[in-house]
């Protein structure tokens, strides 16, 4: 697989992550547990939050805002 093929991969799970917490409204507040979710391994398969208990998970969230300011 080629690194443009890795890195699409990659922003394609990050999207359907993005869409599927947006899509469950979720208000969290600090300190709170994120909920299990999963998603599109870009190894394939499926990778789900759950399965990374007691290691350390970084999820990154920013705005994908295209309305002119």
């Amino acid at each position: 697989m080629t690194t443009q093929k890795k890195k699409l991969s990659l922003f394609l799970s990050v999207m359907s992550l993005v869409l599927a917490l947006a899509s469950q409204s979720l208000a969290l507040q600090v300190g709170e547990k994120a909920p299990d979710f999963d998603l599109a391994s870009s190894r394939g398969g499926k990778l789900k939050l759950s399965s990374l208990k007691g290691k350390n998970v970084l999820i990154n969230f920013y705005v994908l805002d295209f309305s002119p300011t």
